[in-house]
Formats: structure tokens, C-alpha cells, sequence
């Protein structure tokens, strides 16, 4: 079904503009339901809303109605922050304006389509409410036309009237190759064997998988690849049981040391945190971003991301294991800082390394809105499995997709 399909995995749509433009209407009139609240006062919605839904043809979406981005007050910047970061997941931006501003409101729509523009965010724009003043619409569309050589549509929200042409822009921005990747890469086709080394741990939810461990596993399937999946120490028996050598190995990343001294020479081996950083992130990134591991001693500050907002738990690979794997090299005074969930810090300077976890539970565009942080502020990013990989001594023989693949 197609509301089982992961926040993750949807292509994000958000919609922007100054409070009162229509921003609620026109996601009810998209898509066809009362999804967002809709009302003459100022400020109706605070809180971005995200809605996970079907929109024909664009498939499983998630529709993100923001604040107005002209809100001045002090409760209205803690509202814009949450702006702001819907905007970092936003996959497509729909910025909208209303028939009824005066010259010079559209300023903060060219601010955020700058903002857009910068992150090569796909952007259309909508004059709303083109039947209460149309002559200013067509201004309106004229100066932003000007602006950024982009052409508004105009519709009514309210009345219908524009709808279509808007429904069919929005497909036309929807980048070609949203959702064409894939989390495997080239490393295996057809009929390939495939290994999946699944250590049922504390970290495990007791009675399911976790996600990484379906969303792969769907994926070989769906590629007709023969999957046998086994915990660490029935890695032997698996071995030993099939006809011929595994074409791929893939494990957590906390067993690489183990897999790999037993895999078959001719055996790939990679991790499901390292083709997550090549599904979500940006893999050569992340393997470079690891060699800043050998600078560090322990005076340097590390910060661990991980998307979960779990709480922790004994043996957790971000907070335990890779600190500890850390400390253990480079002497217990190493700081290392956890944050989890969106709570990623604007400023990096104080920071030698930061490590990503798989981040399975973000979408792509949040993923390299951290990237693109990391990079200007020239701080070093890489990524769980690349890390133990490295501290493993094994970075050089695990596959790598769209890296060594």
C-alpha cells in the first residue's frame, strides 16, 4: 500500500509564502482533501503540517504546509526555524503568492527562491487569488517573471480556476530521476547470491527488522537476486550450505571485523550503513571525509548525528561503540557530542569530524542539506559504517557503490 511507503522514500513537496496567500487552500484544492486548516486570520497555521499521500502521477508524496515566511514576532521566528527546516526537506518548492500583496511583498519570495536555487531545489511559483485582482496578478507575475525568468501560474485556490496547469507544472518540476536510486547500486543483478548478515541484537525491535534491513532486502528481491539472510554466528552454516561463493556479503556494520575474516576471497563485502550513505548522502564524500579519523587526538570534539530519536540504549553504535572505538585510539579525553533526530547544529566550527549515521529515516534533500553545512564550513563528514570500516582497517575492501563498484 502505498501509505506503508517510508516518509523517507516520498517525494516532498513544499509550499511557501506570507501568511494569508492561500498557501492551506491551495493544498486542499491539489489535492482534493481537507488536509490543512483554512481560515482569514493571519497565522493559521503555525507548525509545518506534513501530510503522507497519493497525488497522481507523482505516486506516494508528502505535502508540507509552512508558517508564512513574514512573520516578525519572537513566536514568529521560532516558526520560520521550523520553516527553515522544512524547506532543508522539501524536494520540490511550490512558493505562493497572493493576487492581493502590493509591490514589493514578493521579496521574501525571491529570498527563498535564492535560498531554493542554491540547494538546485526545483521551484514554481503560484499567484493565488487571481480572481479577486487580476490585473495586480498578472504584475505580480510580471516582476517575478523579471526576477528569476521563471513564469507564475495563476490560479484560485478557492474557485478551481488554474488548478490543472498548476498540477501539471508540479509534475514537469519533479526532478527525472526521483526515485530511480537504488540502494544496491550496480553491485548485484539477477540471479546474484546475496548474503545478509543481520546480528539480532538489543538494538533490534523485538519481532521486526529494522528498516534498512526491509527496505534492502525488498530491493534484492524485487532485482529476482537470491537472498539468504542469517545472524553473525550462523554465518558458517550459510557458507557452508549454499552451492557456490556469495556474490555480495552484506552486514551491520558492527560485525565487519567478523564477516570479513570469514567471507570468501571472492566475496563482496559492504555494510547496510555504507549503502545507505551512498542512497541518502553522498558516499565519496563521507569516504574522504573519513580520513580526517587519522588527525585526531584526543583534544578534538567529534559529533555523532543520528536520525533516530530513540532513547539510548546499552551498546548503541552511536553513543557506545563508535565512541568508545574512538577513545580507545586516541585516549579517553577525545569530547564526542550526540544529537539525534533534527536537531543539528547551524554552527560546526567547534567540531573536527562528524559522523552520519545511515540516516534511514531522512529523506535525501534533508541528508544533503547537512552535507552542504558540513562542506561550508569545511569541517570533515563521513558516515557510520564508513568509520568502523576505517578504524576496522577494511575501508579498502568493502564495496563502495558509485565509488568502487
Amino acid at each position: 500500500m502505498t501509505n506503508d511507503t517510508p516518509s523517507a522514500n516520498r517525494l516532498h513537496i513544499g509550499i511557501f509564502g506570507r501568511t494569508n496567500s492561500g498557501k492551506s487552500s491551495f493544498i486542499n484544492a491539489l489535492t482534493h482533501q481537507q488536509v490543512s486548516i483554512v481560515s482569514d486570520i493571519a497565522g493559521t497555521t503555525t507548525d509545518p503540517v506534513y501530510k503522507a499521500m497519493e497525488i497522481h502521477p507523482l505516486g506516494a508524496c508528502t505535502i508540507i504546509d509552512t508558517a508564512g515566511f513574514d512573520d516578525v514576532t519572537e513566536l514568529g521566528e521560532k516558526r520560520l526555524e521550523k520553516t527553515r527546516l522544512a524547506a532543508e526537506k522539501t524536494d520540490v518548492a511550490i512558493i505562493i503568492l497572493s493576487a492581493d500583496e502590493e509591490e514589493g511583498d514578493e521579496e521574501k519570495a525571491l529570498e527563498w527562491n535564492k535560498y531554493f536555487r542554491g540547494r538546485g531545489t526545483p521551484v514554481l511559483f503560484i499567484v493565488n487569488k487571481s480572481d479577486v485582482d487580476a490585473e495586480n496578478a498578472k504584475n505580480i507575475s510580471a516582476r517575478i517573471n523579471k526576477a528569476t525568468g521563471e513564469e507564475p501560474l495563476l490560479i484560485s485556490a478557492t474557485g478551481g480556476e488554474g488548478m490543472d496547469a498548476a498540477k501539471e507544472a508540479l509534475i514537469r518540476k519533479v526532478p527525472e530521476n526521483f526515485g530511480d536510486r537504488q540502494i544496491t547500486g550496480e553491485l548485484v543483478h539477477e540471479g546474484d547470491f546475496v548474503l545478509l548478515v543481520m546480528p539480532q541484537d538489543i538494538q533490534a525491535p523485538k519481532g521486526r527488522l529494522i528498516l534498512p534491513q526491509v527496505q534492502t532486502m525488498r530491493e534484492l528481491l524485487d532485482k529476482k537476486c537470491v537472498v539468504l539472510s542469517v545472524t553473525t554466528d550462523k554465518i558458517d552454516d550459510a557458507l557452508s550450505l549454499a552451492s557456490r561463493p556469495p556474490k555480495l556479503i552484506i552486514t551491520d556494520s558492527q560485525a565487519f571485523d567478523v564477516v570479513y575474516k570469514k567471507k570468501p576471497a571472492e566475496s563482496l563485502l559492504t555494510s547496510f550503513s555504507v549503502l545507505f550513505a551512498a542512497y541518502k548522502g553522498d558516499l565519496p564524500y563521507y569516504v574522504e571525509g573519513a580520513k580526517a579519523i587519522d588527525s585526531l587526538n584526543e583534544k578534538s570534539n567529534v559529533l555523532i548525528a543520528e536520525c533516530c530519536t530513540h532513547a539510548p540504549l546499552s551498546e548503541d553504535i552511536g553513543r557506545e561503540k563508535i565512541p568508545r572505538m574512538l577513545r580507545k585510539r586516541y585516549g579517553q579525553g577525545l569530547s564526542v557530542n550526540v544529537v539525534s533526530g533534527t536537531d543539528f547544529p547551524a554552527n560546526l566550527s567547534g567540531y573536527d569530524l562528524i559522523i552520519q549515521c545511515g540516516a534511514c529515516m531522512f529523506n535525501r534533500s534533508y541528508v544533503m542539506s547537512r552535507i552542504g553545512r558540513a562542506r561550508e564550513q569545511k569541517i570533515p563528514m563521513t558516515n557510520y559504517g564508513v568509520t568502523i570500516a576505517h578504524l576496522t582497517g577494511i575501508l579498502d575492501q568493502v564495496s563502495l557503490p558509485g565509488v568502487n563498484a
